[in-house]
């Protein structure tokens, strides 16, 4: 037998195994979502930083407030007053705290951060202020729609001792279907789909819990004051020790976005840069994985019509080839799509247009996502809600302050 039946078998498995993960997390998202969490209510307290008011703001920042939870405090905080941000919390939070559980809504004004970024500091700034009896801290960000039941869930898998940080994800729901939106939540959604029951998953500071005492165990308030990546840093402290990062379904949340190309390709350089300063080996996976996927498709392709044009026998072994590429990395579209219409159904009407972008263009998204990563390979600044940061190292970063 050739050496290229090796070869086209070797990669034909990688994908029937790829599509077996993605169909594993699919079924683990599914079986989890709908469950009621009602037993284990530690005092927690639910953190919220802002700056400035994104879009759909009003709508997000009530469904903290609406948390059927009996046992939280809910603290928003801004870094300075006069932060468009501000005037709108403490108007929601007279209007919204009678009718809410939390047993505390505060509106905090944390100041500028010096060493670390304007988000670790506001993080930071309340967990200083943390009572004795607070035993979890959850955190969520103001872009963020959560359910009523997602403080129960994220909560959750913090009762046993060998989870040590629970987490969602976010999915972005398109305000506008203009092309730039639409391949913001397709690639967001592939990044979506690797999170499972899996030792791999990373925690997203959009929507993360952590008990108070893991956290101080793990380090992080000596680790937080000088990094710049919240969730990157909490993810790396717990794995390496040992513990795991479970991701909970029913906290996958939505985020109401639109975009353009400048700011997708802004975004998307931003957070593949702090992964790979934060994360190398995280980073380097993504590289690794998209060129494989690319290549894949693309170079059998190129493989498949040289052999065809030269006249080399057994065109249908190089054929198979991308043709696995081509149907796996399809249905593992059509299979996160499944997904998201069952975890956000009220949402779907929205989705639709994402949704079929999603799975036609598929092999459009991997060659964006793919550019988008080598982009990240260069250069150690970046630019966050409205500030310049310079990543000297995981826990190392200089603020160059604010964008002129």
């Amino acid at each position: 037998m050739d050496w290229y039946y090796y070869i086209a078998g070797v990669l034909i498995l990688s994908q029937v195994l790829i599509l077996l993960h993605a169909y594993r997390n699919y079924h683990y998202a599914l079986s989890k979502y709908s469950k009621t969490r009602s037993k284990y209510r530690p005092r927690t307290v639910l953190i919220v930083p802002c700056k400035g008011k994104d879009l759909a703001f009003e709508h997000n920042v009530t469904s903290f407030f609406n948390q059927d939870y009996e046992n939280y405090l809910l603290w928003f905080v801004v870094a300075e007053e006069s932060d468009p941000a501000h005037e709108e919390l403490c108007k929601l939070k007279d209007r919204l705290s009678g009718g809410s559980k939390a047993q505390d809504v505060q509106v905090l004004v944390a100041g500028h951060g010096q060493t670390c970024s304007q988000k670790i500091h506001n993080l930071q700034y309340c967990y200083e202020r943390l009572s004795d009896d607070i035993e979890v801290m959850a955190f969520a960000d103001s872009d963020a729609c959560v359910r009523r039941d997602w403080l129960s869930h994220i909560v959750h898998p913090l009762r046993k001792s060998k989870n040590g940080a629970a987490s969602g994800y976010r999915w972005f729901v398109t305000r506008k279907n203009n092309p730039a939106s639409l391949a913001l939540s397709a690639m967001n959604a592939k990044v979506a789909q690797l999170l499972g029951n899996s030792p791999f998953n990373q925690a997203w500071g959009g929507s993360m819990a952590i008990r108070v005492d893991v956290f101080r165990q793990l380090g992080l308030e000596e680790i937080w004051p000088k990094a710049l990546s919240d969730d990157l840093s909490l993810s790396y402290a717990v794995k390496k020790a040992r513990k795991k990062v479970v991701f909970v379904p029913a906290c996958l949340v939505a985020s109401y976005e639109s975009t353009d190309w400048d700011k997708l390709f802004e975004f998307g350089r931003r957070q593949f840069l702090i992964t790979r300063v934060s994360n190398p080996g995280t980073w380097w996976f993504g590289l690794l994985s998209s060129l494989y996927s690319v290549l894949g498709l693309w170079g059998g392709a190129a493989a498949t019509y040289y052999a065809a044009m030269s006249g080399g026998k057994n065109v249908f072994v190089f054929a198979a080839v991308p043709a696995a590429f081509l149907a796996g990395q399809m249905w593992r579209a059509v299979l996160r799509q499944r997904m998201i219409s069952k975890l956000l159904k009220e949402d779907l009407p929205k989705m639709k247009v994402a949704m079929a972008a999603d799975i036609l263009l598929f092999w459009v998204w991997s060659i964006l996502l793919l550019v988008i990563i080598i982009s990240s390979a260069f250069g150690r600044t970046v630019t966050w809600r409205g500030i310049r940061y310079k990543l000297l190292g995981p826990t190392k970063t200089i603020v160059l302050g604010p964008v002129a």
